[in-house]
């Protein structure tokens, strides 16, 4: 299962924080996939044939803070286990546009992960992280992640929401040796 993680509503949509949601909108898109919304739950799904077997993919409609109710309600839904689950989110130790895959780990601060994690009761499953870039002044945080990119980074993003719906497929067809290979790399020192 591949989870986007994002706010709903316009007013997020776009949002730096909103490049998970915008990931698995490239797959749907790409794949012909659509999602929709069951009664009473918190998150929209797709399910995708892909390469010879399908997935899901669910964008949780609760906000980031709260995504873990949505996505153990999903795993739930479909079957699945953490240990298939692949979280795409933002990021804003990495510069805007890179991504990275790991297996497992903290949330590292980010707190839709920070969710999850507290929501299934571990933290060993894989997340993508899409760069966002981090504010010069650490009381920015939360206004940087809920305003759109400025100009200059745009483009950026979206190269980075472009690499992370190939490294998912990537992902789906070859696994995460191969994944973290090809899209993990140092950044340069600045």
């Amino acid at each position: 299962m591949v989870v986007g993680l994002g706010n709903p509503g316009e007013r997020y949509a776009d949002t730096r924080h909103n490049v998970g949601f915008a990931v698995v909108d490239s797959l749907a898109e790409r794949l012909g996939a659509s999602f929709r919304k069951k009664l009473f739950r918190s998150y929209w799904i797709a399910k995708v044939a892909f390469t010879g077997g399908s997935f899901f993919m669910v964008k949780p409609m609760t906000f980031m803070n709260a995504s873990g109710k949505a996505v153990r309600e999903a795993l739930r839904e479909t079957g699945g286990s953490p240990a298939e689950l692949v979280v795409v989110c933002d990021n804003l130790d990495l510069s805007p546009g890179n991504i990275r895959l790991r297996l497992r780990g903290s949330s590292g601060g980010q707190k839709g992960l920070e969710s999850i994690i507290a929501a299934l009761g571990t933290g060993d499953f894989m997340r993508l992280t899409v760069g966002i870039g981090r504010p010069s002044y650490k009381g920015q945080v939360i206004g940087h992640v809920l305003t759109a990119p400025r100009r200059d980074e745009a483009a950026l993003l979206a190269d980075g929401v472009e690499k992370a719906a190939q490294a998912v497929l990537a992902l789906v067809e070859e696994g995460p040796e191969k994944v973290m290979n090809e899209f993990n790399r140092k950044e340069p020192a600045s």
